[in-house]
C-alpha cells in the first residue's frame, strides 16, 4: 500500500502525523489552510488497497481525498475511489447546504465549485482525519452524496468519464 500527500508543507509518498494538519482546519477564524504559493487545492491518497498493491495500477484499488479551501465557505471535500478488481469508480462529494447548489465559487485555479458542497472547516477535519486514521476510508463521521445523485448544473465543468459511473456504496 501507497501513501501520497499535496498538501501545503506535506509533500510525497508518507502522510504526516494527523496533528499536524490539524492546524490547517482548527485555527481561529481566517487562519485555517494553507494558501502557499497561491494555491487552495489539496489531496491525499492511497493506492494498492485490498491487496492489490503488487498488480498493474489499472487493477489496483485507489482513493483520493481532494480538497479545496476557501476562508468564507470552508472545504469541498471529493471522495474518488477506483476499484480495478471490477473496473469501477465511485465518486463522493461532502454534503453542504444542498440549497445554495446553484451558486458557484471559483477556485484559486479558476474551477468554479458549488457552494452547496462546502462544508464548515471543523466538520471537514473529521472527516480528513477519519481517512487518514482508516488508510483511505469513506470517511462516516460526516454526509456524502453520490456525485451522480446530483444535478448535472451542480459541475459545470464536466466530470471525467471515469467519474460519470452510477456509484454504489465502497
Amino acid at each position: 500500500m501507497k501513501r501520497d500527500i499535496y498538501f501545503g508543507p506535506f509533500y510525497g509518498g508518507r502522510w504526516p502525523p494527523v496533528g499536524q494538519l490539524e492546524p490547517f482546519f482548527l485555527a481561529p477564524k481566517g487562519q485555517e489552510w494553507s494558501y502557499d504559493g497561491g494555491n487552495d487545492s489539496w489531496g491525499m491518497g492511497v493506492k494498492g488497497l485490498a491487496g492489490t498493491d503488487g498488480l498493474p495500477e489499472i487493477d489496483q484499488v485507489k482513493v483520493t481525498l481532494y480538497m479545496f479551501g476557501n476562508p468564507d465557505l470552508g472545504v469541498y471535500l471529493a471522495f474518488k475511489k477506483w476499484d480495478g478488481r471490477i473496473r469501477h469508480g465511485y465518486y463522493y462529494v461532502a454534503k453542504g447546504d444542498l440549497s445554495r447548489i446553484g451558486e458557484f465559487v471559483n477556485t484559486l485555479h479558476g474551477t468554479p465549485l458549488s457552494v452547496g458542497l462546502f462544508i464548515p472547516f471543523r466538520e471537514a477535519w473529521k472527516a480528513v482525519k477519519e481517512f487518514m486514521e482508516t488508510d483511505g476510508k469513506l470517511p462516516e463521521s460526516i454526509e456524502w452524496i453520490a456525485a451522480d445523485d446530483l444535478p448535472p448544473e451542480t459541475f459545470p465543468v464536466p466530470k471525467p468519464p471515469s467519474m460519470q459511473q452510477r456509484p454504489s456504496p465502497p
